[in-house]
């Protein structure tokens, strides 16, 4: 028997063999042949993009292997920094946010992965995916080398990307590529030391190997200031236009190495109030055709779209906010559905490369439950103890939601009236500083609806010593451009006939906390005035799912008859906002992994201006089909497709 000291330097050399089989993972550039070099041998991508933040984690899978079915070696992702970090210091990576196992599921599914790591990423995601708190310091330049800003930047990131590091492609996990920051060239700050700073800080946290890039409009304006020696550029633009020369414009940056389009647009994004975004398909395959004919590697941005949950959605400038749905036109729908386009597509890139083998998974069954009666609980006013549990906050002029520390959805701000109102009288926001729209009452009784840059001034009547309350909502902040400091709340002062209100009442209000404990369940007996149904108010109501009956609960999509504007919970999970009023989009996604089967499942609704509960049936209905393209109440003026590049241009 041979020692034990001559064994153990066998079994390391038995090792050193076995590995000298494995071919060494890499992934890389060769400039001279003007491609990607995947294990030694040139490799082109076609990507598509899903944002694991806009997709229940139980259909992760359902998505990923739809989207390898139709063709794709690769997806791009963003990580949204404050989906992750809510609060300074505090980290969630948990359940929806498991962007481990995301990634993991990438791998084992068999796709790549391009990491948009930010720490800014636009995706019309709130504020970018920056976290309101970096507004704490009021003075403070986002996306610059700005202390402060570039302090917090470096704390997340030696967070994130050491969690990413094990996923590299080199290291055994799928991610080939990441990208740092995001269209930075279209931002107005032009700031080459906090793109170095990043560039140093990615290097730091996930070594020399993988591939760094950016990605910007496909002209020279944009790229002059996005584009930083030491990270690859790539370009972005839409179907239907010059191919040539938008790579052209690439090569102005990057002379040789792969002709990449990171955000070829199958869809486009929409806002309240504006028709929804449609796209053909004959227009994007065409593009798309021309793209891989020229041996190009492309990202079809978005491959699914998905959905807004909670407060996520983001806005544009002038101030418009986008929808729950996020569908984007895209292949694979919001719920994930099999759409012409994406079968259209799935052929192209057929003629380019072998599909996959095997069966596509299907489009999953929708159910229409039908009605649902709800229950009147109480205006926001009469269930503020449940709300707000700690109390106002006091201060002489109204304070934003940063300082009261509350980042998204509602605070209610209460004044007395200094005076006798019994004629009308102005009540105004001089610097239109409602953000983003205010519900106000007197003494419970509804006035009007101050909204920024659309209404800022209305009439109101009361006695002297009367409760002035104003329910602010924040719709979602500013994703795009130079005003992503965008502080929600009363930001500045209020008149009430030129005079100033003073002396107020701040109540934070946590509802999302108050409907998962189950503090609005039980009806009680309203108080006031029969008009209170105007004011901003909650109803409840249960929507019972057979038992026993295989395959049940099955996605499912709600819409509001006579409803006006809102938010709707389902078993404390809020789905997101509802504004049918103003459409295009009139019905919310709800996915099976939200209901149940085996007890009733607690629907919880706040309806901000007006229900048809005085009026006609108080009811809610699920159905089976979505509507996100009606024609109510649209503005005239649409912003133009494809216009993203030309935003920073008019601000």
């Amino acid at each position: 028997m041979l020692p034990l000291r001559l064994l153990l330097p066998l079994a390391g050399l038995a090792l050193l063999v076995r590995a000298a089989d494995i071919p060494q993972r890499s992934f890389g550039i060769d400039y001279d042949s003007d491609c990607f070099v995947k294990d030694g041998r040139p490799f082109r991508y076609i990507s598509g993009s899903i944002h694991y933040s806009r997709v229940p984690r139980y259909y992760w899978r359902d998505r990923l292997l739809k989207m390898k079915m139709a063709g794709l070696d690769a997806i791009q992702t963003y990580v949204p920094w404050n989906y992750h970090e809510p609060q300074l210091g505090v980290y969630d990576f948990s359940g929806d946010k498991d962007l481990e196992y995301f990634l993991q599921l990438a791998n084992d599914t068999g796709l790549l992965v391009i990491l948009r790591a930010g720490p800014y990423i636009c995706a019309e995601w709130d504020m970018g995916g920056l976290p309101a708190w970096l507004l704490e310091k009021k003075s403070i330049v986002l996306r610059s080398s700005d202390s402060d800003y570039l302090a917090a930047v470096e704390r997340w990131m030696s967070v994130l990307l050491p969690k990413m590091r094990p996923h590299l492609y080199q290291n055994g996990g799928p991610i080939i590529m990441v990208q740092v920051e995001n269209e930075y060239g279209s931002y107005f700050a032009c700031d080459y030391d906090y793109l170095r700073s990043l560039l140093k800080l990615f290097r730091q946290h996930l070594g020399d190997e993988v591939v760094l890039f950016t990605t910007d409009g496909a002209s020279r304006f944009h790229l002059r200031c996005g584009a930083l020696q030491g990270l690859y550029a790539t370009v972005d633009f839409a179907p239907g236009g010059n191919v040539t020369a938008a790579f052209l414009a690439q090569r102005g940056s990057e002379p040789t190495g792969p002709l990449v389009n990171s955000e070829f647009y199958t869809g486009w994004l929409d806002h309240w109030g504006h028709r929804h975004s449609v796209v053909p398909t004959q227009t994007i395959a065409k593009t798309l055709n021309e793209i891989l004919a020229r041996g190009a590697n492309v990202n079809l941005y978005m491959f699914i779209g998905g959905t807004n949950f909670a407060y996520w959605n983001g806005a544009n400038m002038p101030y418009l906010p986008q929808p729950t749905s996020y569908d984007y036109d895209a292949p694979l729908s919001e719920a994930g559905d099999l759409t012409e386009k994406y079968f259209a597509l799935r052929e192209v890139i057929g003629m380019y490369k072998e599909l996959p083998e095997g069966l596509i998974p299907p489009t999953t069954p929708k159910l229409a439950y039908g009605k649902v009666r709800l229950q009147k609980v109480g205006t926001v006013v009469e269930v503020l103890d449940k709300l707000s549990p700690a109390g106002p906050v006091r201060s002489t002029y109204p304070l934003t939601f940063v300082q009261l520390k509350q980042y998204f959805g509602f605070v209610l701000y209460r004044t007395k009236l200094p005076k006798n109102c019994t004629e009308p009288t102005q009540l105004s926001s001089p610097l239109n500083g409602v953000h983003d729209r205010a519900y106000v009452s007197v003494d419970g009784v509804p006035q009007g609806i101050l909204e920024r840059d659309k209404s800022l001034t209305i009439n109101v009547t009361g006695n002297a010593g009367a409760n002035l309350d104003i329910v602010v909502e924040n719709m979602g902040r500013v994703n795009f451009g130079r005003y992503n400091n965008d502080f929600k709340g009363l930001v500045s002062n209020l008149t009430l006939d030129q005079d100033t209100l003073v002396e107020w009442e701040i109540y934070p209000l946590d509802i999302d906390e108050a409907v998962k404990h189950g503090y609005l369940d039980l009806p009680k007996r309203s108080v006031g005035n029969p008009l209170s149904y105007e004011a901003p108010t909650f109803y409840t109501g249960t929507l019972s799912i057979p038992g026993g009956i295989p395959d049940l609960p099955q996605d499912t999509y709600v819409e509001f008859p006579g409803w006006t504007k809102g938010q709707i919970w389902i078993n404390g999970f809020n789905l997101g906002r509802y504004w049918p009023a103003r459409g295009p989009q009139l019905t919310l996604f709800v996915p099976r992994n939200v209901l149940v089967s085996s007890v009733p499942n607690n629907i919880t609704v706040l309806e901000l201006e007006h229900s048809p509960c005085s009026t006609q049936a108080c009811e809610i209905e699920f159905v089976d089909k979505p509507t996100i393209n009606a024609t109510v109440q649209h503005g005239n003026d649409a912003p133009r497709l494809f216009f993203r590049h030309t935003w920073p241009n008019n601000l």
